[in-house]
């Protein structure tokens, strides 16, 4: 018996699996064209059909999981990716950290659906996977993950038809279930699924000699309001040192949106624009998938992700609010913090960037560059005598010892802008360092010691932003990020490197600051 009017599908990684289709190009009517409607009637039809293609075992067996209110079936361009990626599960790994993913997309994307539900049953009825372990920021989030995924099992005729072993639970001798609870089942079959809250006692979690090879991990980070940067830090520790180690050769998805600036996700988010690639990151072999919400085509011209849910003249229109920010773009430059909004950035107009009549390096330098030590912030911060106000050219925060890597790094930023004439650096720490290490530069060195506690500055530097006394050159986004998330932000190096250098230009005082005095070094 034929098995479809064309091909089969490809093997996993092969060209032919939805290649090169996108939201907008894929269409669902021609992809479901491409079976026989005979064989997709017959059960071993639909389990040939379906074993190497999650989309179609998703529209065949829990459409009513992808229906929208008016009952329409669309996709997002992530959700084309994500079935792309589980079809590497049908091949084992072959070396250690090889399947470590995280999927980065906006808010009611529907990844708990796909991660949670479509893809692992997929993956379970037809063997890719045999132990399936879920992971939330709370218990109860995780077991509501498996509570789903066996109301299916236990009210999808289909499904059980088709895949009887999947669907009952496994029997000891005295005719009990095995295990069909909130936090585990074991299928006859031989899958098991288990549901955990991250924090949890997970060291050794398997089933006789199984261990999990699918981990997933579902908004494992809480909301901001219940969630600060040490937390932060025990929650990664967490997923490396007790997660990870469940299986290292197990596939491990990480799917989320942001919650905090600093956080796990928002690291991952860093990573896959290509911005900063956090060392954990790098060390655990995590790849990033970011889906932004607004996509540029070739052309330059843009489109939604999702059409049909989020048209792109809902997404502009929403473009500039906090809440666009962080759960569209998941951009924490939505998150609350308590002075900077996005709205007190101004840029150039179309004249261009203000002309220049003094320009300086400010800098925020960390004494070492361990990992948990703040960044050395530097920021290019220029002041128009025509126009009576700042520009904020660069702003950049590294890890960077104090020594000759550092020198060499500023030397670069004074080849790059010879308009420079002042370095301004923070000397609060580390004094006799810093001279050893700025001696003899081209330019004046003038170091300063803060007095004032650090909101109090902040408060009178964002006084100079929503006045139009300070504007970017560009957009800064991880200069602007710390600001909008100051002071909850686990890092304000650059509101500190771009404040100390407007401060200076601008001094904060009683009087009326003449044009002649404002803009001076001195």
């Amino acid at each position: 018996m034929s098995t479809a009017r064309a091909e089969p599908p490809a093997a996993p990684g092969a060209p032919g699996y939805l290649e090169g289709l996108d939201a907008e190009t894929f269409d669902l009517n021609a992809f479901l064209a491409r079976f026989d409607a005979r064989v997709l009637s017959d059960p071993e039809g639909r389990r040939t059909l379906t074993r190497l293609d999650p989309l179609l075992f998703g529209l065949v067996y829990l459409r009513h999981h992808l229906r929208d209110v008016e009952r329409r079936i669309t996709f997002g361009d992530a959700h084309l990716d994500w079935c792309r990626a589980a079809r590497t599960w049908v091949r084992p790994a072959r070396d250690p950290a090889e399947h470590r993913d995280a999927y980065i997309a906006p808010r009611n994307m529907g990844k708990s659906t796909w991660w949670f539900l479509i893809l692992p049953l997929w993956a379970a009825a037809h063997g890719h996977v045999r132990f399936a372990a879920a992971f939330a920021s709370s218990a109860m989030q995780a077991e509501g993950h498996l509570s789903t995924f066996k109301r299916e099992l236990d009210t999808n005729d289909l499904l059980r038809h088709d895949y009887a072993d999947l669907c009952t639970p496994a029997k000891r001798p005295s005719g009990a279930n095995v295990a069909d609870t909130q936090s585990m089942y074991i299928a006859q079959s031989g899958f098991t699924f288990a549901a955990r809250g991250i924090d949890s006692s997970n060291l050794g979690l398997k089933v006789q000699e199984a261990r999990p090879d699918l981990i997933l991990c579902d908004d494992i980070e809480p909301d901001e309001s219940s969630y600060s940067p040490d937390q932060a830090d025990k929650r990664r520790t967490t997923l490396i040192d007790s997660i990870l180690p469940l299986n290292v050769y197990a596939r491990v998805v990480i799917s989320g949106t942001v919650t905090m600036p600093g956080s796990i996700v928002h690291q991952l988010v860093k990573h896959g624009r290509g911005v900063e690639t956090a060392e954990w990151v790098q060390e655990e072999r995590f790849r990033a998938h970011y889906t932004p919400p607004v996509v540029k085509r070739d052309d330059g011209t843009e489109r939604s992700v999702w059409p049909a849910k989020w048209p792109l003249a809902y997404l502009k229109g929403i473009e500039h609010t906090r809440s666009f920010a962080k759960n569209y773009a998941n951009d924490p430059m939505g998150a609350d913090g308590l002075l900077w909004t996005p709205d007190d950035f101004r840029y150039p107009g179309p004249e261009g960037v203000d002309p220049v009549t003094r320009m300086m390096l400010s800098i925020d330098p960390a004494v070492t560059a361990k990992r948990k030590s703040d960044f050395t912030a530097l920021a290019v911060v220029s002041w128009s005598a025509r126009h009576q106000r700042c520009t904020v050219h660069a702003a950049v925060a590294l890890k960077i010892q104090p020594g000759p890597l550092l020198r060499e790094r500023v030397l670069a930023i004074l080849d790059e802008y010879p308009q420079i004439g002042l370095i301004l650096i923070e000397v609060n720490q580390g004094f006799d360092t810093w001279k050893s290490v700025f001696h003899d530069m081209p330019v004046k060195v003038r170091p300063v010691t803060q007095s004032e506690d650090k909101f109090t500055r902040a408060e009178g530097v964002l006084n100079h932003y929503q006045r139009g006394r300070v504007i970017h050159a560009r957009r800064l986004v991880e200069a602007e990020q710390q600001m909008c998330a100051f002071p909850k932000a686990p890092h304000d190096d650059l509101v500190d490197a771009v404040g100390s250098a407007v401060r200076r230009f601008i001094p904060n005082t009683p009087k009326k600051v003449s044009k002649a005095s404002a803009g001076s070094y001195l």
